[in-house]
């Protein structure tokens, strides 16, 4: 990443998860460790909130999914299938159990750190660009984001999301969400169209 981009404000996540899933489009997922910088463009999203029967907020708050109920801007990381971590953004206001979750991300810069830690994961050879970061395990994966980085200020230093390249409606592609049970009606997805790195870009 060439140019240098500002770090996106609190205001940006104080917003519906809808808009805040639309805006995500197109910008830069960065993460710190020391001196090494890695940064994803953020290409496939999907929107949560507590009136959606697949969202982690549904049933109101516990001790899981505290931090999707904090006030936007901050990162909620959960564990699945028992042995994989996702990653989302916190949108609205404080209480609102209102999330996007970062499916997909192209990667920009890192890409030598993100293959070492997708191949120490899985414990074979480094995936191929393709697929280092197509979804939304191999991300958290690639950027080494796991369950200490649970409630992560996206304002800090650590892990934010900066502005990026403005993706018009015409490119972006809007469809149902993947992988749920439970409210699979709601076209909440939304993706870049024709990037390669977009887990499913045909639904």
């Amino acid at each position: 990443m060439s140019a240098t981009y500002r770090k996106l404000p609190r205001s940006f996540y104080l917003h519906p998860p809808l808009r805040v899933a639309r805006d995500l489009l197109g910008t830069y997922l960065v993460r710190r460790v020391g001196t090494i910088r890695l940064v994803g463009k953020i290409v496939e999203v999907e929107a949560y909130d507590e009136s959606d029967p697949a969202s982690h907020s549904y049933r109101g708050r516990t001790r899981r999914n505290n931090v999707m109920f904090w006030k936007g801007g901050h990162l909620y990381v959960y564990f699945t299938y028992g042995m994989h971590f996702c990653a989302n953004v916190v949108t609205g206001l404080e209480g609102r159990g209102e999330a996007v979750l970062i499916r997909a991300v192209e990667p920009i810069d890192g890409l030598d750190v993100m293959r070492r830690n997708r191949s120490r994961e899985k414990k074979s050879a480094p995936p191929v660009n393709k697929n280092l970061t197509n979804g939304p395990a191999k991300l958290c994966e690639a950027f080494g984001i796991g369950r200490e980085e649970n409630g992560t200020d996206l304002l800090g230093e650590e892990i934010y999301i900066t502005q990026g390249e403005e993706i018009p409606d015409s490119k972006i592609a809007r469809s149902t969400r993947i992988g749920i049970r439970n409210g699979r009606e709601k076209r909440w997805r939304f993706y870049v169209k024709g990037n390669g790195w977009v887990s499913k870009p045909w639904l």
